[in-house]
């Protein structure tokens, strides 16, 4: 990277612009808005911003680009879902449904040698039932999902089914590209690192489009007209990113809520306070018993088949309805020790997710689980995946989540145009935290500690950044040094 002469007043102004960098001012029109204290503080927090959002949106932006667009193939796959797969998902309606254990029994004569361990009965008009089966030949994670006429008890076809949202393989897989890159755990981190380091990108480039110096207020929330040149990308960069950034954050809070690093902090904070998410317990004879189910990108069941008298999954749906448990549901069977669970799987809002155990031997509720009941955090944690997750508001929720990834393509683009066009350019002078307050600085320094520990990706490269600064500074000083010898 060529440096600038420091003496040239637009370089000393103006950095070159990061890929996510709202603010330019070539004609010194940078400086913050506004007087008095507020603004002689947000004069000498505005580089160390800027010098942060530089490196952030430069080295970080690779990673963020393709979670962006494997985020917009994801929302977009629920519908290409529906197509692909149409034959398995969709039937004529008939005149009669079917008793479930008969709709049952079709999926495994065609399967024998699977073990059935949920079944997710048709919830509408036209749908298939799904009967969901452990089965040695689907990989280790996933169940393979039986689909069967309910009003003729027809298979329709089978597939491999991933997660609590039963994604079939075309929606897994876009799923695993977008979590891991399909590279398992050492994955994780790409996707982890772009989450960690969203929401601070976004939230620095709002302050440093906000504190722009500018003649009328409407160029904050609308993009400038005119011949192409960087100010005009500058204010699409910075309009699109106004409108975006609330979005952005929540993406990036709830996408860290199941990451590797940050998802085990969270997790543990969240059950200090209490918000742990509560489990109907389907132990049978008294035994207590139960996990978390924080799932976002879920795993299949397996689970050894339970021994006994067994009343039947008709009766058991049937008990789950008197207690309110109807609609969309998801029948888990008994394993050994526990017995039956019914879920309501409907996402949406207003959502339905209540459960209740029931015992196989009497058909007797042995214990309910309503939403409402949920702990705050619980169901805050709950909302923020599904809508993450592109079910909370259905077709809406998905075409917003990727208008939000496609905007996050775009300032992403818009900044590395920026950067290319502003070049030969040069970050803000090293030494900027100088100019903080030490009111500021301390505080300042002791959150980003703090932050930096919680979500440890973003510490870790957080030192990286200034690591590589460091060196570059002393390079940069060697040079010098040598020029003048």
């Amino acid at each position: 990277m060529t440096i600038d002469d420091p003496a040239r007043p637009d370089t000393a102004e103006a950095p070159p612009t990061s890929p996510e960098e709202p603010t330019a001012t070539a004609t010194g029109t940078g400086t913050a808005t506004g007087t008095g204290k507020g603004a002689g503080s947000w004069s000498a927090l505005r580089p160390l911003v800027l010098r942060l959002h530089f490196y952030a949106g430069v080295l970080i932006a690779p990673f963020l680009l393709v979670a962006a667009v494997s985020g917009l193939l994801y929302a977009l796959s629920f519908q290409a879902e529906k197509i692909v797969y149409a034959h398995e998902l969709e039937v004529p309606v008939g005149d009669t449904v079917l008793p479930l254990s008969q709709q049952v029994h079709a999926a495994t004569k065609v399967n024998p040698d699977g073990t059935v361990t949920a079944v997710w009965p048709s919830s509408e008009e036209g749908a298939t039932t799904r009967v969901l089966m452990a089965d040695p030949d689907v990989e280790e994670g996933k169940s393979l999902a039986v689909f069967v006429d309910p009003y003729t008890a027809e298979v329709r076809g089978q597939l491999p089914s991933y997660g609590s949202s039963g994604a079939l393989p075309l929606r897994a897989w876009i799923d695993e590209l977008h979590r891991d890159l399909h590279l398992g755990d050492l994955g994780r981190n790409y996707s982890e690192l772009a989450a960690s380091w969203l929401w601070v990108i976004a939230l620095g480039g709002l302050a440093l489009w906000i504190g722009r110096k500018r003649k009328n207020r409407r160029s904050l929330v609308v993009p400038e007209r005119g011949p192409k040149s960087r100010r005009r990308t500058l204010s699409w960069h910075g309009t699109v990113g106004l409108w975006a950034v609330a979005g952005l954050v929540v993406l990036s809070a709830t996408g860290l809520t199941w990451s590797r690093y940050a998802g085990e902090n969270i997790g543990a904070v969240q059950d200090q306070l209490g918000g742990a998410t509560p489990t109907v317990s389907a132990a049978l004879e008294g035994a207590a018993g139960g996990s978390s189910e924080h799932e976002g990108h879920g795993a299949g069941h397996e689970a050894p088949a339970a021994k006994g008298p067994d009343v039947g999954i008709d009766a058991v749906v049937e008990a789950a309805r008197a207690k309110g448990v109807e609609g969309k549901v998801s029948v888990v069977l008994p394993s050994e020790g526990k017995g039956y669970v019914v879920k309501e799987t409907d996402a949406q809002i207003p959502v339905h997710l209540d459960s209740v155990a029931v015992d196989p031997a009497d058909g007797t509720v042995m214990d309910e689980l309503r939403f409402a009941d949920y702990p705050v955090l619980a169901q805050l944690t709950r909302y923020g995946i599904d809508v993450h997750m592109g079910v909370s508001f259905g077709l809406f929720n998905q075409l917003a989540l990727a208008a939000l990834a496609l905007a996050l393509v775009l300032l992403i683009v818009w900044g590395y145009r920026m950067w290319w066009l502003r070049r030969p350019g040069r970050p803000v002078a090293r030494g900027a935290w100088r100019k903080v307050p030490p009111t500021m600085l301390l505080p300042l320094l002791a959150a980003t500690a703090v932050v930096g520990w919680f979500v440890p990706m973003l510490g870790l490269s957080l030192v990286a950044f200034l690591l590589v600064d460091l060196a570059l500074g002393l390079v940069a000083r060697v040079r010098a040094r040598s020029r003048t010898a």
